[in-house]
């Protein structure tokens, strides 16, 4: 481990939150001693800043007269280390409702010191209580990605300092797929990005109800939406075909079914009316598909049943979003941050 004591040398955090109340404490809590830290508030009302500041870290109140944004905080908070400590090397992000696992940065460190193209590195992230509702299931089943390399990583991340100086950090004013988009830039420039096999942070999502279930999807939709707006045939694949998958089961099926119908009530359409109920039973169909292939992957089928259903459910959500998204740019209306989470 000795090996491991002068990187660290060159390690500081970046802590983002906006009103986290106790999961903010638990975050700054579970930080590494000793490491320069700085905590971006983005207009907290809740004693988010006072705690922060009770307890030694460093400040940054964003100017709230500026739409804010998680893209906008990091920003602020890398540049502002990387001003005031010289010979920084590395920026580990953490969000304000995630603690970090005690031996994540030595594994960390140890990847991303040993390819000199990686950009970034990430681990395993968890929910907190994933038994708690079926919602934070459904984030803990999402953070369980492929080991390897990655065509993109979430707002929990090692960063090297030179990748984001190059990149010229985040968008600023990308309300959600922040992440996809600078590491997308990041990729058109040679660096690569890394999903490793560790322990990285708990992620406290606090999802109770289907409403705020309702609210995520949707800024995942806007978050799709907006990646392939900004890159076009250069979008990350992935992203490319879940707007895709969106706008058939949110908007193409229905919108096939209802001209269906109206066919058959003005024309009487025996063909119409046939279509119509294939349009509906492909919903039940596609549940079922989306049910025996996570039950497969899952001892628990109850949850595979409960996720392929809001799976479908989060498709209508998410074609919300990207309606928001299509809307805002033929407008030319920037759109308002998508929070789901109470305070």
């Amino acid at each position: 481990m000795d090996e491991l004591i002068a990187p660290r040398s060159r390690i500081a955090i970046v802590v983002i939150g906006r009103n986290e109340g106790d999961r903010l404490k638990r975050c700054l809590r579970s930080l590494p001693q000793g490491l320069p830290t700085v905590y971006v508030d983005s207009g907290s009302n809740d004693g988010s800043v006072e705690f922060a500041q009770s307890i030694g870290v460093d400040v940054v109140e964003l100017d709230m007269s500026i739409p804010f944004t998680a893209a906008r905080a990091r920003n602020t908070g890398w540049r502002q280390l990387a001003a005031n400590n010289g010979g920084l090397e590395l920026i580990q992000f953490v969000d304000g409702d995630c603690e970090i696992d005690a031996n994540w940065l030595d594994h960390a460190i140890n990847a991303i010191t040993q390819d000199e193209k990686l950009a970034a590195v990430f681990g395993r992230r968890r929910e907190r209580f994933p038994e708690a509702t079926v919602y934070n299931r459904m984030c803990d089943d999402e953070w369980d990605t492929p080991i390897g390399l990655s065509e993109a990583c979430g707002g929990d991340v090692l960063f090297r300092l030179a990748a984001l100086q190059a990149a010229g950090g985040y968008s600023d004013t990308l309300i959600a797929g922040e992440e996809p988009d600078l590491c997308l830039r990041l990729g058109g420039m040679g660096w690569r990005i890394r999903r490793i096999d560790a322990e990285m942070t708990l992620h406290d999502a606090d999802m109770t109800t289907f409403g705020a279930f309702w609210k995520r999807s949707k800024r995942s939709g806007f978050a799709y939406a907006e990646h392939v707006w900004r890159h076009g045939h250069c979008a990350i694949p992935s992203w490319r075909r879940q707007l895709y998958s969106i706008v058939i089961w949110a908007v193409l099926i229905p919108l096939a079914g209802l001209l269906c119908l109206v066919l058959y009530a003005f024309v009487g359409s025996g063909v119409a009316l046939f279509t119509f109920f294939i349009c509906l039973a492909l919903y039940p169909a596609q549940i079922v598909r989306l049910a025996a292939k996570k039950a497969a992957t899952t001892s628990n089928p109850r949850f595979a049943r409960y996720y392929a259903i809001l799976i479908m459910i989060g498709k209508i959500a998410q074609g919300h979003g990207i309606f928001e998204c299509w809307k805002g740019h033929i407008l030319q209306r920037r759109a308002s941050i998508i929070e789901y989470k109470a305070p």
